[in-house]
């Protein structure tokens, strides 16, 4: 391990066991969704879900299928706690879970979250009124037709998590509206890297870009790092 920065996420980050006590917070709500059984229709506009082929889902599905389990949210949390941005986007806030653990990372970023299904963006509405969030908005809405309205609105794209649509041209297509906000410090994460053929197709082409520095790939989530302390690219793969 060559690079202090990614010897350094490893090791304070990435292997954190601290058990924070906003951990307990959004895992209460997670297990309140988790018997919720109100059913919700869905717009999906992306590539759906590998599990549900309907419109139609409780809700007690969604946060069971298609929240980020606490493992994936809690080392979001963490990287926003150690690396302080001051704007941070989310693309695809589902119930709300992610966001309630990007938001108490750091209360007084600029949190704005984005949802394309109006009945999912409504409950977590509520879900982060019931954790007394208030420094985020929600944006409702296609990301087609609302991202880049967005991203001309923020001065910076500090940290940004990318969890929608799941299609290689619509991915490439986020960050490509991303790159001209990111700064030498931003961070760009995108899910489900290795979830489909053209999944893994738009990670290589956001890997191979040539602002890109670093990247990190932790299988179900990959990380995209802008630093120039990077003279060479380099890619990592590690087991978490």
């Amino acid at each position: 391990m060559h690079s202090p920065f990614v010897f350094h996420f490893i090791t304070k980050i990435l292997n954190d066991k601290t058990v924070y006590p906003e951990y307990e917070k959004v895992e209460n709500l997670r297990q309140q969704l988790l018997t919720d059984n109100t059913g919700l229709t869905i717009e999906d506009f992306g590539a759906g879900s590998a599990v549900n082929k309907t419109n139609s889902r409780t809700v007690a599905a969604i946060a069971k299928n298609s929240a980020k389990p606490k493992k994936f949210g809690q080392l979001l949390f963490r990287m926003v706690k150690e690396y302080q941005p001051q704007t941070i986007l989310e693309l695809g806030t589902s119930l709300g879970i992610t966001t309630s653990y990007l938001s108490l990372a750091k209360p007084d970023a600029k949190l704005i979250t984005m949802e394309g299904a109006k009945e999912v963006a409504n409950t977590a509405r509520k879900n982060l009124q019931t954790l007394n969030l208030q420094n985020y908005a929600l944006v409702e809405g296609n990301f087609d037709s609302t991202l880049a309205a967005v991203v001309h609105g923020l001065p910076t794209v500090d940290f940004a998590f990318i969890d929608g649509n799941h299609r290689q041209a619509p991915t490439e297509k986020y960050f490509q509206e991303l790159l001209p906000k990111t700064n030498n410090d931003s961070i760009l994460i995108f899910d489900d890297i290795h979830w489909s053929k053209e999944m893994e197709q738009a990670w290589e082409t956001i890997k191979n870009h040539p602002s890109v520095r670093c990247t990190i790939d932790l299988f179900f989530i990959g990380i995209v790092i802008f630093r120039q302390e990077f003279r060479e690219k380099q890619h990592f793969t590690i087991r978490f």
